[in-house]
């Protein structure tokens, strides 16, 4: 199982797929990687050699992956959380930052939802009751 960026490729994938699991790589920057190392996309990874699975490497290691590019987006986020710019606020309050409307959806970002200020007739009927009877 050749293993690049830190990642074990899975051996019965293309190529072009199996890189795809290296975070940072998407289907585009495969196909530019794969062109550079002058290797097929149909390939399957079980099929590479020592010597193909060197220049992929050679290639990635210019583009930030994993853990290098999750550094690079979180010390982002914390830059503009710090100047607090429009986006960093934001952040910080946990709502979409990309102007997606938060009336009726943003459920993956905000949470669960919180009622908040509704009772029951039944329940308010009962708290009036207690009210009455604490006055006379």
């Amino acid at each position: 199982m050749p293993r690049i960026a830190g990642i074990d490729l899975a051996e019965n994938k293309r190529i072009d797929i199996a890189l795809t699991a290296i975070y940072g790589i998407g289907r585009v920057n495969v196909m530019d990687i794969l062109k550079e190392a002058q290797i097929e996309p149909a390939k399957r990874v079980k099929e590479l050699n020592a010597e193909e699975v060197s220049r992929i490497q050679k290639i990635i290691e210019n583009i930030p992956v994993e853990g290098v590019l999750r550094k690079k987006i979180s010390q982002d986020i914390e830059r503009l959380k710090a100047i607090k710019c429009y986006r960093g606020i934001r952040h910080i309050r946990n709502l979409p930052v990309r102007g997606q409307r938060t009336r009726s959806n943003a459920r993956t970002k905000r949470g669960k939802r919180k009622t908040i200020g509704a009772i029951k007739k039944k329940d308010m009927a009962r708290f009036e009751n207690k009210e009455e009877s604490n006055e006379g």
